[in-house]
């Protein structure tokens, strides 16, 4: 039987900054299906070398990696049941 292709798109711009989790949020689709991926604010520092933990830095930094960060939850989505992802 062959494997079934992951249909992960990214169609909704939007993402939000998670204070509690001090991460940024943004949600993948697989068909009908909404998946949340959460990238820890270390990642995002990581990614960007310099950049400061506060909210506008982090979300400005998610933006700036977002084609990086679409490919990462690529990667990690399997096309199970799983609905959240975090990408650390």
């Amino acid at each position: 039987m062959a494997k079934k292709m992951v249909g992960l798109s990214f169609p909704n711009p939007s993402r939000s900054y998670d204070a509690s989790r001090r991460c940024v949020c943004f949600w993948g689709y697989d068909n009908a299906r909404e998946i949340a991926f959460l990238v820890d604010g270390q990642m995002l520092m990581k990614l960007n070398p310099g950049t400061r933990s506060e909210e506008t830095d982090l979300l400005a930094a998610f933006d700036r990696s977002l084609d990086q960060i679409r490919e990462l939850a690529k990667t990690l989505y399997k096309g199970d049941q799983q609905i959240r992802y975090v990408i650390s």
